[in-house]
């Protein structure tokens, strides 16, 4: 009797370690602040999910760092006006981020995923382009999701996952000194990893 209630309790202990933790992928970015936990959303936003966790998987984001704000008082005033920030291998040495094939453009039409307070989204120049860099909102920025006022093409940004925790530390990073909308001194990420 003892000796089924001990290979039972060893089956099931077995079991619930091969589960996974979440349901959607975690990723911890750990910087000089302290940690910010993101919830990715695979199934809204799959190819920049995929590229994101290959980039994390392979060492890619070591070193990055947090280097770019946007907040009410940096941007020009006739602009459409945004509050992020903007973070990835932008001026990592060693890096040719231009190498790195860009990743299929998925908007806010197709994931469903809108620019609302802590959303992680990529940044880009064309739909199409984007690859390393990405941003965290800092409340609700709608003129980042389809068809909004912040990007010329209309297709707005690829939004990928949320803050789930350390939000508080993204608005410690938005406050900290910048100079024409770069950190100054950039803030460090020493890594990204899996949860």
């Amino acid at each position: 009797m003892i000796l089924r209630f001990i290979l039972a309790v060893s089956v099931l202990t077995l079991c619930s370690c091969s589960s996974p933790k979440f349901k959607n992928p975690h990723i911890r970015i750990q910087t000089k602040i302290g940690n910010i936990e993101i919830e990715l959303f695979g199934d809204k936003a799959p190819q920049t999910v995929t590229a994101i966790l290959a980039y994390i998987d392979s060492g890619l984001y070591k070193d990055a760092s947090f280097y770019r704000v946007l907040n009410m008082n940096n941007q020009p005033s006739d602009a459409p006006k945004a509050e992020l920030i903007q973070g990835g291998l932008w001026n990592k040495i060693g890096i040719q981020r231009d190498l790195l094939p860009g990743i299929q453009h998925e908007n806010t039409r197709q994931s469903g995923i809108l620019h609302t307070n802590g959303v992680i989204s990529l940044a880009r120049q064309e739909p199409g382009t984007a690859n390393t860099e990405f941003f965290i909102c800092v409340g609700d920025q709608p003129g980042f999701d389809y068809g909004g006022e912040n990007n010329s093409d209309g297709q707005g940004y690829a939004a990928f996952g949320k803050v789930v925790k350390g939000m508080d530390i993204v608005r410690r990073i938005y406050d900290m000194h910048e100079d024409d909308q770069y950190f100054d001194p950039p803030v460090p990420i020493f890594t990204i990893e899996r949860l």
